[in-house]
């Protein structure tokens, strides 16, 4: 109190020495003689009265006596180090608390594949176009098969020919049969020689193999004609796709019944997401005509720490929302975890699936995702912000039901999800200390303003 005092009188007194230093140095600066020869003592008291009748010298001195009357009768006697502090406060409250991670990542196709040619050929028709609707097993597009037609032609006359071929193998398989055979009658019977004989089992092994002849050029043709025919059915382009079952989830924290239901991947129809060529134009064989896409389930892949990654589980329930859809939320489910983290990003890449019935979502988009790791119906929280330490103990400061001092409760924490954390230990009631509480000790005066 006593260095206050001092301020006071120091303040009206530099104030004075700043007049005095300039009301004495304007005539040296300016080359006027202002002041008459007298003592310096005479001077001084000349100025101190000039300044001491002005406006601000008046109104400085009165802001002084002010000041001090207001100290005086604010403090007491007893100990003036100690004043209130002023606070904020938060009630505790109980409910739903969910304590989850926020990521984000790009949506993706369940299932996205591109129809592409097998064959050569000039491009007549197409039958669908970007964002069209395709059934399993449509043709989406025709190409010119004249030239594979004639070809068919071809490889069926071939066929027809090495058929021949054999029916006539087979007449002089049966003829060298019958030949032996009463060959082997007359040389048992003395009529015919051994000669004969051996010529007619020669005649027989060559008619044999001539048979096998035609038999193998008849599945020859019969491979060449396959071959020809799926090369004219290659100038349809067919949408084909096979149904994909979802991966095994494992039971999460909560009941994933929180989450909608998965569907299976390959129903009937899907998109055509791209359009690459145009009628007319001369395709080789494995260039790209369309992609065919399905929308009704999307997957979002983010990439999670390896602080993140020993709480990371299939079956986790999940929230998406998008910035393309604002207000709107898409619940989830954790389907894959790759089983390595990236040795230069240390991140593994983790897939949601998210169902899409409507088509809302389209791959591609900007997603935030939250993934739930555990729920409580019924937990005691508070804000982040009460939160304290005071001794090496987590703690928060509970103010008195007359709102005039505060208690320190150390505390066992639990689960948090954003600015909100579960007391565990003791249960609490009232209102905790959010503002202010870094001033704080036990027992301390605050004040709400």
């Amino acid at each position: 109190m006593k260095k206050k005092k001092k301020l006071f009188v120091i303040i009206p007194l530099m104030v004075l020495a700043l007049a005095v230093s300039g009301w004495e140095l304007f005539p040296r600066l300016s080359g006027l003689d202002v002041f008459p020869p007298i003592s310096q003592t005479q001077r001084f008291q000349r100025v101190y009265a000039a300044v001491s009748e002005t406006a601000v010298f008046q109104a400085l001195a009165g802001f002084v006596a002010r000041i001090r009357r207001g100290l005086s009768a604010a403090e007491t006697p007893a100990d003036r180090s100690v004043s209130a502090v002023a606070v904020g406060t938060e009630d505790v409250t109980v409910g739903p608390l969910r304590e989850a991670g926020h990521f984000s990542g790009s949506l993706k196709a369940r299932s996205q594949f591109i129809l592409s040619t097998k064959v050569a050929a000039r491009l007549e028709r197409m039958t669908v176009d970007v964002g069209d609707t395709v059934k399993k097993g449509q043709v989406v597009a025709f190409l010119d098969d004249r030239e594979y037609v004639a070809q068919v032609k071809q490889a069926q006359a071939d066929l027809d020919v090495a058929q021949a071929n054999l029916r006539d193998a087979r007449n002089t398989l049966d003829t060298a049969r019958n030949e032996l055979r009463r060959v082997r009658t007359l040389f048992a019977n003395k009529i015919a020689s051994q000669t004969e004989k051996e010529n007619a089992e020669t005649v027989q092994r060559r008619a044999e193999a001539q048979y096998a002849v035609a038999q193998a050029q008849i599945r020859q043709k019969q491979a060449a004609l396959d071959t020809q025919k799926e090369r004219l059915d290659a100038t349809r382009i067919t949408a084909e796709w096979e149904a994909q079952a979802l991966p095994p989830s494992q039971p999460a924290t909560r009941p994933a019944g929180d989450g909608a239901a998965l569907p299976p991947s390959g129903a009937d129809t899907r998109i055509v997401g791209e359009r690459f060529v145009d009628p007319g134009v001369l395709l080789k064989a494995n260039d790209a005509v369309v992609s065919i896409i399905d929308l009704s389930s999307l997957t979002a892949t983010i990439n999670i720490t390896e602080a993140m990654y020993s709480r990371m589980q299939t079956g986790l329930p999940a929230r998406a929302e998008t910035d393309a859809l604002p207000g709107r939320t898409f619940e989830g489910m954790v389907e894959r975890i790759a089983p390595l983290l990236n040795q230069t990003s240390r991140q593994a890449e983790v897939r949601i699936g998210i169902p899409n019935p409507d088509g809302e979502l389209k791959p591609g988009m900007f997603v935030r995702v939250s993934i739930e790791y555990s729920y409580k119906e019924n937990a005691v929280m508070v804000p982040a912000s009460s939160l304290v330490r005071r001794d090496g103990q987590d703690g928060v400061f509970l103010l008195s039901e007359d709102a005039r001092s505060v208690r320190f409760v150390p505390v066992t924490l639990g689960i948090t999800d954003n600015n909100r954390v579960e007391i565990m230990e003791p249960r609490i009631s009232g209102k905790v200390i959010t503002l202010g509480n870094h001033l704080l000790q036990d027992g301390s005066e605050v004040f709400i303003p």
